[in-house]
């Protein structure tokens, strides 16, 4: 059996990603419903509309779902009491050291997994003892790894040092790139871009028809003096590349990013002045579609591809 699928009970290795302003309870429900692992996305939630968002998924679905929680926001502590008062059995964390919350959540028989992007912190990982690793590469929307590895370079890289399941992402938004992670080691895809324009999605209809309408070269990583974070480009991500060739400070930066840019932008469908948080695969997603049909049509491209290639190939 599948590593992934039985650590978290799911028909399919398929988890979508835990994105801020995109992942509510009706999409992590109806990616739940689908076979998959569906992840309510704590960064944009007070604890109040996060312990909302988890009652209404057990509403809405029988099967398990998960929650994302970056460790960087100050009220982590607050969120991590409410998903174990609320019973919830997978936590994805990020944008921190794992080691303070790791142990505590799986005393309680909750399963952790750590988002990495690099070797030094997938062995941070492990050696707080979570149950898989999902390695991210570069192409991945949102928040990023400095070292700007990509995802084909980075699985080898992390299945090198560790035995436990490592799930993919960056970059993955079909059946047949779900298969090229496979093929380097990885048991699990995380997808992210590709549900942050289901229809299922919280985000602005104006900001998921932007993604249908990015191409190659539509998106950049920024703000490296910062947290690295890739963008959808317009007027907002072109002000923060000029600033960055005129050797804007970290402070500069921060200054004209301001506050509640995000949301302004991919909550509130502001596409000039919002900051808008998606992956190179945009340019592969041309349509808005229900959940559950881009579920099966990840795992159709998938076996189609894997027929492709069976058997002798030279």
């Amino acid at each position: 059996m599948n590593r992934v699928c039985g650590l978290f009970d799911i028909r399919y290795p398929i988890i979508q990603a835990g994105m801020i302003w995109c992942s509510g309870w009706r999409l992590a429900s109806a990616v739940s419903n689908a076979g998959g692992l569906g992840l309510i996305g704590a960064g944009s939630m007070y604890p109040h509309v996060l312990e909302d968002h988890i009652r209404k998924c057990k509403a809405a679905t029988n099967k398990p779902f998960g929650v994302n929680v970056p460790l960087l926001y100050p009220q982590t502590e607050e969120l991590i009491d409410i998903i174990l008062r609320e019973k919830v059995p997978i936590v994805f964390t990020s944008a921190g050291h794992p080691g303070k919350y790791t142990s505590h959540l799986q005393v309680k028989g909750v399963k952790v997994v750590h988002v990495i992007a690099n070797r030094k912190y997938a062995l941070k990982a492990v050696e707080a003892g979570v149950d898989a690793l999902v390695a991210e590469g570069f192409e991945a929307g949102g928040h990023n790894g400095f070292e700007e590895t990509t995802t084909m370079t980075l699985i080898p890289l992390i299945k090198e040092i560790t035995d436990i399941p490592v799930i993919a992402a960056g970059g993955i938004a079909t059946g047949r790139q779900m298969l090229a992670a496979f093929s380097l080691g990885a048991e699990g895809v995380q997808i992210g871009s590709r549900f942050a324009a289901s229809e299922e999605s919280s985000a602005h209809l104006a900001f998921k028809q932007s993604i249908v309408d990015a191409g190659d070269g539509s998106t950049a990583l920024m703000m490296k003096k910062v947290v690295p974070v890739r963008l959808l480009n317009n007027t907002f991500s072109q002000t923060i590349k000029q600033a960055e060739l005129s050797g804007a400070s970290a402070d500069e930066l921060k200054a004209i990013l301001g506050k509640g840019r995000a949301r302004q932008g991919m909550f509130e469908g502001d596409l000039e002045q919002g900051e808008l948080e998606i992956g190179q695969v945009a340019a592969l997603i041309h349509s808005i579609k229900p959940a559950g049909v881009i579920i099966n049509e990840i795992l159709t491209g998938f076996n189609q591809a894997k027929d492709e290639l069976t058997g002798p190939l030279f």
